[in-house]
């Protein structure tokens, strides 16, 4: 029993002990993420404003505490495109970018939302994902990806200036050449090498090639953007100074979003995992897991962390099996702190920038915006809002995601406040269909059939009872109710108050009410409610097809 619970809270002790076949094989599998996970770790840094070497602090210690205690043993936890953009964005204007100012918000917005994480495992409070839906989640990372794009499109072509000065003035002497090359030469190499082998740790061999030849031809020596000095060693204990409370205040809502938008990251990634594995995802766990893991990315001095979709499809893809193949990829990023980071000095940002750039292109997909208007208007809708409050929010793009949940909360009210009520017939099939649909004579004469396909609760009641009066309004002759109750999974008290009326007026039609087909929940409350069991003027029925034959012989007389 004691095992039982230490293995749920310390995920890391269900790991299989470990095997000379099983290490090769996670080495192999660590080694290609590991190889990754630096280059872009560097260039998140530069995304989110922070001192590169932010960018592998963060891969290392909360990589090692996100695989220890997350359920998840396979995502590959680290600096990601998307929350470092978010911290980046929600920092505009707050600091300069780099300052020891920035550097301390961004800190206390990985020890915020880490602690929220927290929270949120501890009370099993996994199920909030579910209120981001699809549609609000492709607008608002279909919107991220166009604004990570157009914040490399600088550094990645070497502009000296502005946009502005470019269009006022179009000239090559706003460009460094070298610059423009060693970025689109980047991300050519990097989209090939996707194409042709995507296991293949390109991303470190473009930082190499593009460092060598930066140091062969002088190029940081001629005034060049490089990667410059990177601190060597193991990262220290960081404890950010207090904010003031204004400042604090400032960075609530960035907390939020990059709570919620890092953590579906990291549930994109998981699902894929657990359908691998056949194994059911464990959300509380894994909030755990990645809250202790920003904490941990905080007291390095380093930013929030999450789950890469990419990296982790890499480590599936190498044929990692379990935690170990982390361990090892941390161990990478290990080697290049303890000994290589003099190495990164010569390579050129528009590299770096490259490798941010490809590895958005694969968010950008228009066409999953037009699929979802073929199925749905309403939510392509709510896709399309979100996409462009995101952009015309920026860099406050958090906004887009609020507006989406706002849209898509009110949705699923005015769907629960007017659930698909309809007035049953027989069909020539023998099944039981909406009447009006498809012509259909009523059940029985004299009487009205219902079903209601949503729970009886404070939402529908008000509908249900609108409908039956209004259908009992236009046929003065029913006096027999029927309600074909097996969609209803569950009643609240408002709809046990429904129920009653109901049944109070049949009785003052001179008539009965007739339920068909009642679950236990709700016969249950029915029968604490004393409405059950059958009263004058009520009568119920295990099936529909029993009901139906109890209704076809009713008197036809009024």
């Amino acid at each position: 029993m004691l095992r039982t619970v230490l293995r749920s809270w310390l995920p890391f002790l269900s790991w299989p002990r470990p095997s000379a076949s099983l290490l090769r094989g996670e080495f192999l599998a660590g080694m290609t993420v590991g190889l990754m996970l630096v280059p872009q770790g560097v260039a998140y840094a530069a995304l989110a404003g922070m001192p590169l070497i932010t960018g592998i602090y963060a891969s290392l210690l909360p990589a090692l505490v996100a695989v220890l205690f997350s359920s998840s043993t396979r995502l590959g936890v680290g600096p990601t495109a998307l929350t470092s953009l978010l911290i980046g964005a929600s920092l505009t204007g707050l600091a300069e970018p780099g300052s020891a100012q920035w550097v301390q918000m961004a800190v206390w917005i990985a020890l915020l939302s880490g602690a929220l994480q927290c929270v949120m495992g501890l009370a099993r409070f996994g199920w909030v994902v579910n209120i981001v839906t699809s549609p609000v989640l492709n607008g608002f990372t279909q919107a991220a990806a166009l604004l990570i794009l157009a914040s490399q499109l600088g550094a990645l072509t070497g502009l000296r200036s502005n946009w502005g000065a470019l269009l006022a003035t179009p000239s090559l002497g706003l460009f460094d050449l070298a610059a423009l090359a060693f970025g689109v030469g980047s991300v050519g190499a990097l989209l090939l090498a996707k194409k042709l082998k995507p296991t293949f740790p390109a991303a470190i061999a473009v930082v190499g090639a593009t460092g060598a030849i930066s140091w062969a031809t002088g190029y940081a020596d001629a005034g060049g953007a490089v990667v410059g000095h990177l601190p060597q060693g193991l990262p220290t204990l960081h404890w950010p100074g207090w904010l003031p409370w204004s400042d604090l205040g400032s960075l609530l809502m960035p907390v939020l979003v990059v709570t919620l938008v890092s953590f579906l990251e990291t549930a994109s990634s998981a699902k894929v995992e657990s359908q691998r594995s056949s194994e059911r995802w464990n959300e509380n766990q894994d909030l755990i897991g990645q809250g202790l893991s920003k904490i941990s990315s905080g007291l390095c001095g380093s930013f929030a962390t999450s789950a890469s979709f990419s990296r982790s499809a890499i480590n599936l893809y190498a044929g990692a099996q379990t935690g170990w193949a982390t361990v090892f990829s941390i161990g990478v990023v290990l080697v290049v702190l303890l000994w290589l980071t003099p190495a990164l000095y010569y390579v050129p940002t528009s590299a770096l920038a490259a490798i941010v750039v490809t590895a958005v292109f694969s968010l950008i997909k228009p066409s999953s915006i037009t699929r979802l208007w073929r199925v749905s208007r309403v939510e392509s809708l709510i896709a399309i809002v979100t996409f462009g409050l995101t952009l015309a929010t920026a860099p406050r793009m958090y906004w887009g995601v609020l507006a989406g949940l706002l849209m898509n909360l009110c949705h699923f009210l005015y769907q629960r406040l007017h659930p698909r009520i309809i007035e049953v017939g027989l069909h020539p099939d023998g099944s039981l269909r909406d009447r009006h649909l498809w012509s259909l004579e009523p059940l029985a004469p004299h009487v009205l059939a219902l079903r209601m396909d949503a729970e009886l609760d404070f939402a529908s009641a008000s509908a249900l009872e609108q409908r039956v009066a209004q259908d009992l309004g236009a046929h003065p002759d029913v006096r027999h109710l029927c309600l074909l109750a097996q969609p209803i999974n569950r009643i609240d008290v408002t709809g046990l108050e429904v129920f009653a009326q109901l049944h109070a007026l049949m009785l003052a039609r001179g008539g009965c009410l007739h339920v068909s087909g009642l679950k236990l929940p709700v016969e249950t409350a029915l029968r604490k409610a004393g409405v059950l069991p059958a009263a004058a003027g009520l009568v119920t029925y295990r099936t529909d097809a029993e009901a139906l034959v109890a209704l076809q012989q009713l008197p036809s007389g009024r």
